[in-house]
């Protein structure tokens, strides 16, 4: 009886430990998984910053804005279309263009 007691004991020892383990565990485990989250953001954040400073010298903002279709006080803007047909027709004309 003695023995089936100890095991008994034992056994209700396991599992009174078994759950506070099993979610110690698994909040060990999300927090690895969430610190890997925030390195990543943080890398990303870092680079968008740099894009965001780069962005912000006035080369950087006058070819976005020639891209944009802006131009400078003074110049004129020329819409050229059929490009694409154009280039198209003379391929076919010879290797150089000629």
């Amino acid at each position: 009886m003695r023995r089936w007691l100890a095991v008994a004991l034992i056994a209700m020892i396991g599992y009174a430990y078994y759950h506070p383990l099993r979610s110690w565990f698994a909040t060990r485990s999300e927090l690895h998984a969430r610190a890997d989250d925030v390195a990543q953001l943080q890398a990303q954040k870092r680079e968008l910053l740099q894009r965001v400073h780069a962005s912000a010298t006035l080369d950087n903002v006058a070819r976005e804005a020639r891209q944009l279709g802006y131009i400078r006080p003074g110049e004129h803007l020329f819409i050229v279309k059929g490009i694409k047909a154009w280039q198209k027709a003379h391929s076919r004309i010879g290797g150089s263009g000629r």
